[in-house]
């Protein structure tokens, strides 16, 4: 008499291994939730006291201080060399703006504008 191939019995570990990966993967989750919060937080609080890292602080600015009028000029550092050369790669930016502006409306002499309702 030939015997049955042995079958894979379904032990009561095999749930109990399933719970346990779900609550470690619920936990892995929540503690790369918590670690990208507090990343975050440090990064914010960080940049809120940049003071002495190089960057120029804007005291004509401040809060405390009256702010500059139509009269008053920037400081020398800030202000442009006008007789500075112009790279080759910035010239076309400073071209000046030539040709039709944009509008909503048709261009003068075209049809369309002439044979509108306000013209009747």
């Amino acid at each position: 008499m030939a015997q049955a191939p042995a079958t894979r019995r379904r032990t009561a570990a095999a749930p109990a291994r399933s719970r346990l990966m779900t609550a470690g993967i619920g936990l892995l989750g929540v503690a790369l939730g918590l670690g990208g919060w507090l990343l975050a937080r440090q990064q914010r609080d960080a940049r809120a006291g940049d003071v002495g890292t190089g960057e120029h602080v804007p005291v004509d600015l401040a809060l405390d201080k009256p702010h500059p009028g139509a009269g008053d000029r920037a400081p020398e550092a800030f202000r442009p060399d006008p007789t500075a050369p112009v790279p080759a790669g910035e010239r076309d930016a400073l071209r000046p703006a030539t040709g039709p502006a944009p509008s909503l409306v048709q261009d003068r002499g075209s049809m369309r504008s002439q044979t509108g309702s306000s013209n009747a």
